[in-house]
């Protein structure tokens, strides 16, 4: 079965979630361009979209109506040569709508898990639950003919496990896009230990259609993006913890936000960034990594304090970032939440104080005007080297900040998750938007 056949019977489940929709959205474009081709003429392409709403499904159209339409827009001068046959088709907007359509006729919405019977190609982008996904490709796979592959979006759970729990004989990769799928360019790809050669090299193959940029991960809980991420979060912790002997929670909390983000010259800070992932979402991978960490303890108090008081951060059906460990508005932090209080402190009420404390810092280098200034390396030299020549209360912890997630990256290397230290400084460049890697020798 070639690369095209694989593609004609697709199922995605929890199509209608925020990373099962992008995921839905980029086959679909490439299963629509597939069909258009006039090799394939006549051939049915289906791509199942799967989850348990009717009402989720009904909204998860429209979102492909309307990116399938700025597709189109934007690729109108190849599209005119796919379409050139067709005298029906003159102006742009007939061509555009043409493709709309033609992208949506290839998707059926469904909520019954029968609808993945038929298909050859199983994109899974459901709850990070290990029995969960194995009780689903277990049903799969005693009950589709095709002996589909299964590519899994974890992010954390070791794809050798699901592949030997769900009996899937190797027809199983991790294939982690990156929040949101239709945006991000990375891609982590894990083999199990089993996982056929011809499902990995029909995964890079699949991911070089999606122009993604590739990088694979040896199959140890968290693999390299998370692996670095959780680490990431425990240090930020621990050091609020550390704060609380002077400062309130609030002002400790702040204070890490604002080293991570402004200091370290980082796209969010770090609390921002478990509020757009997900308190609960960090929690539960973590756990998820503790259960294959024995000797590390990957457990953050923290977050436990914020979701035993219902708060979970997260975003909203648009995009919009939901108030979590901190509070926002029109995208701006505004607020931290103060448990004890059970209300959100403002950051008016928290600047003097914890500003103060910091003491003197160099004026920091906007995340914006750095990461795509082509003078990049220069100024991160200069701003790093002004953070080393400082010795005050801030630069001190940024000095430890940074040093920590250089280990962390290392460490990832030596544990052999990433292959290479140009691994670890990839994801963290291209996944998480940073200005540099973390493997780097600015603060040493």
């Amino acid at each position: 079965m070639n690369y095209e056949e694989r593609l004609q019977n697709v199922s995605v489940l929890g199509a209608a979630g925020k990373m099962g929709s992008g995921i839905l959205l980029l086959t679909a474009l490439e299963m629509a361009d597939l069909s258009l081709k006039p090799d394939n003429k006549g051939k049915k392409f289906v791509i199942n979209a799967i989850d348990v709403s009717d009402e989720a499904l009904s909204g998860l159209m429209k979102y492909l109506r309307a990116q399938a339409l700025k597709a189109a827009e934007k690729k109108i001068v190849a599209l005119r040569q796919v379409y050139k046959d067709n005298p029906a088709l003159i102006e742009n907007s007939e061509i555009i709508d043409q493709y709309v359509l033609d992208v949506l006729s290839v998707i059926k919405p469904s909520t019954r898990m029968e609808s993945a019977l038929d298909s050859m190609l199983i994109f899974e982008a459901i709850k990070e639950d290990p029995a969960l996904k194995v009780k689903i490709f277990s049903y799969i796979r005693e009950n589709n003919p095709n002996t589909p592959w299964f590519f899994t979006n974890t992010s954390s759970i070791p794809i050798g496990e699901l592949d030997e729990k769900a009996k899937l004989e190797g027809r199983i990769i991790g294939f982690h896009f990156y929040n949101p799928p239709a945006i991000q360019k990375l891609v982590e790809v894990i083999n199990a230990k089993n996982t056929l050669p011809e499902v990995n090299e029909f995964a890079l193959a699949y991911a070089k259609n999606l122009r993604k940029v590739v990088v694979p991960s040896n199959d140890v809980a968290g693999f390299i993006g998370n692996g670095h991420f959780m680490r990431d979060i425990l240090h930020a912790s621990g050091e609020v913890e550390k704060l609380r002997s002077n400062f309130s929670l609030p002002e400790a909390i702040y204070a890490m936000n604002k080293i991570s983000h402004e200091y370290l010259i980082r796209p969010m800070g770090i609390f921002q960034l478990i509020d757009y992932v997900g308190v609960d979402v960090c929690s539960y991978i973590l756990s998820v990594m503790q259960s294959y960490k024995k000797d590390e303890k990957l457990h953050c108090p923290l977050l436990d304090q914020m979701l035993a008081l219902g708060i979970k951060g997260g975003q909203f059906a648009d995009g919009s970032q939901k108030d979590g460990i901190l509070k926002y508005e029109k995208g701006k932090v505004t607020g931290v939440f103060d448990p004890g209080k059970k209300e959100y402190v403002m950051v008016s009420a928290l600047l003097g104080k914890v500003d103060g404390a910091l003491g003197q810092m160099p004026v920091p280098q906007p995340w914006k005007n750095v990461v795509g200034n082509p003078g990049k390396e220069e100024i991160l030299k200069s701003w790093f080297s002004e953070i080393k020549n400082t010795d005050s209360f801030g630069a001190n912890m940024t000095k430890a900040y940074g040093l920590r997630s250089r280990e962390i990256g290392v460490q990832l290397v030596t544990d052999k998750v990433a292959f290479n230290e140009k691994d670890v400084n990839t994801v963290l460049l291209t996944g998480f938007f940073h200005a540099y890697g973390p493997v780097n020798d600015y603060l040493m």
